[in-house]
This record gives structure tokens, C-alpha cells and sequence, in this order.
């Protein structure tokens, strides 16, 4: 990755929910080689998949802005795994278990959303509750009174995409189409923009392949991708980290 100073800085990869899923994460920086100057990241570093510590050992050194997932959260005991399902109360105790102590500190000392980082904006949930969802119109309208700028990334839902807002009016922003790689958003003065990279580590749209966006300020645009990964490699490394088998299972489908 180039090092530029900050005031030279343009284009930003932005990640979401990354979930300890190894092979999704060196996939998408592989497809986005090339394409930005610094990486930020809406959050849920650790989680389901089965490289927690070397996940979170890669974000220390990679990251230049985080904030926090509700399962780095439940991982390191902040919050409980109240309202949770079995298998995911099961992966985040496995994970608290095996965090090394200097991982554990930095999921720790992660910072609550919204944060901002050179002019844009990072949330994990939405603007007022970091574990809240914003998956339909209903969720997020009204929301654009609570975000802190213009340009805004969040995560937690898994789905890429989003939510535009002009004035009372509001549109959802699309997903990348099954097939293709990539698809761009012109951004638009006098708009305010909740945009949702997708899952790296965990998508939940229907499409399998890990998800990312790029934020390029200088054409003021954000281009969603997908890439493919090696899926079965993924699936093969919770399954033998004694991980429940759903949690492999649910990657080949996206859901």
C-alpha cells in the first residue's frame, strides 16, 4: 500500500464485518490492489469465522480508522451475548477464549461510532445506536437527521448498499448485481449518503462473494465491489476449529 501524507490522500477502502474470515480479507485486498491509499473499517473485526487473532493482528497495522462491531464487543466481555443465537453465543466464546492479551486490548480500546476520518464518516449500526439495523426504507427513514456529515459508512446488516437522502426524500442504494464485479455511485451536492460497503467476512444478500467499497474523493464517487474467495478453505477452518458446522455452511450461501 502507497504512504501518502493525509492532506494527499484520496481514495479509501472501506471494510465491514469482516468476522475473522481470513480468506475473504486477503481476497478483497487483492482485488482492490491498487486502488486506494489508506483502509478504514466499520467494525466487526472478530466473530463466526475461525482467524480472530489473525484478523485483528492485521487491523493493527493496517487499519488508519475502526470502529467498533457489536461482537468485538461480546467478544471481550464489554457487552453480553443477551438476545443472540446459540451459534453465534458459540463462536464469540470460542473467540474470547483463544484472543491473544494484546488483540483483546485493541478490540478493547476500539472507539463507539460515529467517527469521523478526513472529511467522511464511520458508524458500525446507525447514527443513534451503534447495534441498531438499518436494513429497509422504514428503518433508516429519518435517519439523515442524525448523520454527522454528508458522507457516511456503516455496517452491520451484511447487505451492501444503502440509503441517499435529498432533503424529506430518501432512495435505496443498490447492491453489486449477481455476476458482476463492480458498480459506481457519483456522489451528488446536497445529499446526504448512508452507504453500506457489504460483509467482507460474512454477506447476507444473497451473494457469496466478499464485499468492499472504495470512496475516491477526488471524482467524488464510491464504487461497490464483489469479489470471489476461496469459500471451502473458509468453511473448512471453522469447521476444524470445532466451530458449529452452520457457521461454514452459511458462507456458500451469502444468508
Amino acid at each position: 500500500m502507497i504512504r501518502r501524507r493525509a492532506s494527499l490522500v484520496l481514495r479509501y477502502l472501506i471494510l465491514s464485518d469482516l468476522h475473522s474470515n481470513l480468506h475473504a480479507l486477503v481476497a478483497a485486498l487483492t482485488a482492490a490492489g491498487g486502488l486506494y491509499d489508506q483502509i478504514v473499517c466499520c467494525g466487526d473485526l472478530v466473530g463466526y469465522g475461525a482467524h480472530p487473532n489473525e484478523t485483528v493482528q492485521w487491523a493493527t497495522k493496517h487499519l488508519r480508522r475502526i470502529v467498533r462491531g457489536n461482537h468485538d464487543k461480546v467478544a471481550v466481555g464489554i457487552d453480553l451475548p443477551e438476545g443472540y443465537n446459540e451459534v453465534a453465543k458459540a463462536s464469540l466464546g470460542w473467540t474470547g477464549r483463544i484472543l491473544t492479551a494484546e488483540n483483546r486490548r485493541y478490540l478493547e480500546g476500539l472507539p463507539r461510532g460515529p467517527v469521523a476520518h478526513d472529511g467522511f464518516w464511520l458508524m458500525h449500526g446507525s447514527p443513534i445506536d451503534e447495534d441498531l439495523y438499518l436494513v429497509s426504507e422504514g428503518d433508516a427513514r429519518g435517519m439523515n437527521r442524525y448523520l454527522p456529515g454528508e458522507i457516511n459508512f456503516f455496517g452491520h446488516t451484511h447487505r451492501q448498499g444503502g440509503f441517499a437522502y435529498f432533503g424529506d426524500s430518501l432512495r435505496m442504494l443498490a447492491q453489486t448485481g449477481q455476476g458482476a464485479l463492480t458498480h459506481t455511485l457519483q456522489l451528488e451536492p446536497g445529499m446526504q449518503y448512508l452507504i453500506n460497503p457489504g460483509s467482507t467476512g460474512q454477506p447476507r444478500d444473497g451473494d457469496a462473494r466478499a464485499a468492499f467499497c472504495i470512496l475516491d474523493r477526488e471524482a467524488n464517487q464510491v464504487s461497490f465491489y464483489r469479489t470471489e474467495y476461496d469459500i471451502e478453505g473458509a468453511a473448512r477452518s471453522i469447521v476444524d476449529a470445532g466451530l458449529p458446522e452452520l457457521l461454514a455452511k452459511r458462507l456458500f450461501l451469502g444468508k
